[in-house]
């Protein structure tokens, strides 16, 4: 099978299992519903913001909203243990080979989350509050205060899957070892794209917070592709 023939089985055996997800998904947003306003209440004493609401649905769907990607990120290990159930059928991946690459995944995306909620969220509002005057005093929306937080904590955790993404295209020959070595310049340029594309703040500072290790990353790729040998 091509590469592109197996992607494509991929999907097909995923689809097998996205009722099954979406189902969780529904049931554990309803769940964590109850909960929003504490987990609200936490993220607003991490991030020590005071929020406002414009429309009378407003507060409701923010707590929706919140419960609905809090489920995602508490059910992220049910989504990569199917993702990479359907690709280790796909590209007959051994068992002990798809365990793997399940909790790597796993404690790569909780690690990007927690760096992005305890260092670069706090880092980057304050920056951006930072040009407040008596004239002009911030009044945010907890609708697109719950959409900023949580989009930067899910593609935080998403983005610092890259070392198992390279291990992942190197064994099934998608792109091999030396290609990534020689191409360092490039992935160089695209983590600075990236970086400056994802932070919350246009700053230097910021931007090396999240290039920094997205680089260490692809450097720790690589090692684990000599280490392994693949």
């Amino acid at each position: 099978m091509t590469v592109a023939s197996q992607l494509i089985s991929t999907l097909s055996e995923l689809r097998k299992a996205i009722r099954l997800l979406g189902l969780l998904i529904i049931l554990g947003t309803i769940g964590v519903y109850f909960l929003s306003p504490a987990l609200l209440a936490l993220i607003q004493q991490r991030l020590d913001q005071k929020l406002a609401f414009f429309t009378v649905a407003e507060p409701f769907l923010a707590h929706v909203k919140l419960s609905l990607l809090t489920t995602l990120f508490v059910l992220m290990p049910a989504i990569l243990y199917s993702i990479w159930k359907a690709a280790g059928k796909s590209f007959a991946l051994s068992t002990s080979a798809r365990n793997w690459f399940v909790l790597s995944t796993c404690l790569l995306f909780y690690a990007g989350a927690g760096f992005c909620y305890f260092i670069t969220l706090p880092l980057g509002i304050k920056f951006l509050l930072g040009f407040q005057t008596v004239q002009l005093q911030p009044l945010i929306s907890v609708s697109k205060f719950v959409t900023f937080v949580a989009m930067f904590i899910l593609a935080f955790g998403t983005i610092f899957e890259l070392p198992i993404i390279m291990v992942f295209s190197a064994k099934v020959g998608i792109c091999q070892r030396r290609t990534f070595e020689k191409y360092r310049r490039y992935a160089v340029l695209v983590i600075s794209v990236v970086s400056a594309l994802l932070t919350p703040t246009p700053d230097v500072i910021n931007m090396l917070l999240m290039g920094g290790p997205l680089y260490l990353l692809y450097e720790l790729g690589i090692l684990i592709l000599r280490f392994t040998k693949i």
